[in-house]
């Protein structure tokens, strides 16, 4: 009887399965139904290798801003106030001009109310403050005056008393005023107001009829100044002036007439015909008196 040798050539390997029943894994390890055998079952089997220790996360660094340190503010520059220049500033007139004068004035020795009103307590105050000064003194503010007042105040202390830079109304003054004393506007308007009345000897009657002294009292008074109704005892009662030097508002004074100067040459007046209160030029050679 023949004996079968159960054994295989030596090295060849004895493979337990039927090619036909070998699967391929996706990573090339052979699969038996739905063990996966080969480099799978390999990491299956191996221990996982503990996590090697993270580094210490550093703290973020944060980025602060250098902020300056604050600095102390320039000291503003002391200006000086500014009464506006063109118009002279006189008695009578009334506003924000005149309040930043009496400021001024105040700021520079006098004591006067900042009112806004240009009566006889600034007028004094003008006066001292020319005279101290070495200015021309005559109570009014001119350039020169004006320029002394502006170098000599500083424009804090004016601060306040000004509604607006740009208020104008200084140079004028109601019609209907009686305690504000000379304005060349109340007077000029309140003559021509008149124009076109008669004339009638001794008449003081406002839109109907004037002599010459009656229309000149009557536009004085709505400035707050009493006339005598006679025109030499208006020229008297005055300072007598030059041409050059007239303003709106004084007389114009002839032998036995008397008008109201308009500027410009022109004089308003009462003279002795119908419809007599007109504005017309000056003629002859007159003399001007001022109650300013």
């Amino acid at each position: 009887m023949a004996t079968h040798n159960t054994h295989r050539a030596a090295g060849r390997a004895v493979s337990p399965l039927t090619p036909s029943l070998a699967l391929k894994g996706a990573s090339g390890a052979a699969v038996i139904g739905s063990v996966m055998v080969g480099s799978f079952a390999t990491a299956q089997a191996a221990p996982a290798a503990p996590a090697a220790p993270q580094a210490a996360v550093a703290a973020p660094q944060v980025s602060i801003p250098q902020v300056a340190a604050p600095q102390a503010a320039a000291p503003a520059t002391v200006q000086a106030a500014v009464l506006p220049a063109g118009k002279t500033i006189a008695r009578g007139h009334r506003g924000s001009t005149v309040e930043t004068l009496q400021a001024a004035l105040n700021h520079n020795g006098a004591d006067i109310a900042v009112d806004g009103k240009f009566g006889p307590a600034t007028h004094a105050a003008v006066v001292d403050f020319q005279q101290e000064n070495g200015l021309k003194v005559d109570g009014r503010v001119g350039p020169e005056t004006r320029s002394a007042l502006n170098e000599s105040t500083p424009a804090s202390v004016a601060k306040g008393t000004t509604r607006s830079a740009d208020n104008e109304d200084d140079s004028s003054s109601d019609e209907s005023s009686s305690d504000e004393g000379f304005s060349s506007n109340a007077i000029v308007r309140a003559a021509r107001s008149q124009k076109g009345a008669d004339f009638n000897w001794g008449s003081y009657s406002p839109g109907r009829a004037f002599d010459c002294s009656g229309l000149t009292k009557y536009a004085y008074s709505k400035a707050g100044i009493t006339l005598p109704h006679s025109s030499s005892a208006q020229a008297r009662g005055g300072k007598r002036i030059s041409k050059s030097q007239a303003q709106p508002g004084d007389l114009v004074v002839w032998p036995g007439h008397v008008g109201i100067y308009a500027g410009g040459n022109k004089v308003i007046d009462a003279g002795r015909s119908p419809d007599a209160v007109t504005e017309r030029n000056i003629w002859g050679s007159p003399s001007f008196v001022t109650y300013r």
